[in-house]
C-alpha cells in the first residue's frame, strides 16, 4: 500500500469517526442518570423518555424507572400517573428531542 492510500484510509477514518460522534443522543440534554444503589448501569430509552435498568447483576435488570420507581415492564410503567403526566409535558419532549439522532432505541450510559 503507497504512502498516499495510507493517508488517505487516516482521513477517511478520522472523518468518519468525527461524524458518528455528532449523530449519537446529546446525553448533557438528557435527566440525570439515576444513582439509585440497585443498578449500576442504565440506558435511554428514546421512545419512553426515561431510564431502563442495564444492569445484569441487579433483580431490577430490563426495568424501566421513572420518578424513583421501578416499573417491570412497559405497560406498568405506562399506567403510572405520573408518568402520564410527565409524557405531556416539555421534560418529556426535551429528553425525546436530545435523545434523537443517529439510529434509535436504547443510548447506553455506563455507570
Amino acid at each position: 500500500m503507497g504512502k498516499t492510500q495510507k493517508i488517505m484510509i487516516g482521513i477517511t477514518t478520522t472523518a468518519l469517526s468525527l461524524g458518528l460522534v455528532g449523530c449519537g443522543s446529546n446525553s448533557a440534554n438528557l435527566p440525570p442518570k439515576p444513582t439509585d444503589k440497585n443498578c449500576d448501569e442504565w440506558e435511554w430509552d428514546d421512545n419512553k423518555g426515561v431510564w431502563v435498568c442495564d444492569d445484569s447483576s441487579s433483580s431490577h435488570n430490563g426495568h424501566y424507572y421513572y420518578g424513583g420507581h421501578y416499573y417491570n415492564n412497559k405497560n406498568s410503567l405506562l399506567k403510572s400517573s405520573g408518568y402520564k403526566s410527565y409524557k405531556k409535558s416539555s421534560s418529556f419532549k426535551e429528553g425525546i428531542k436530545a435523545s434523537s439522532g443517529f439510529g434509535s432505541g436504547f443510548k447506553s450510559f455506563g455507570g
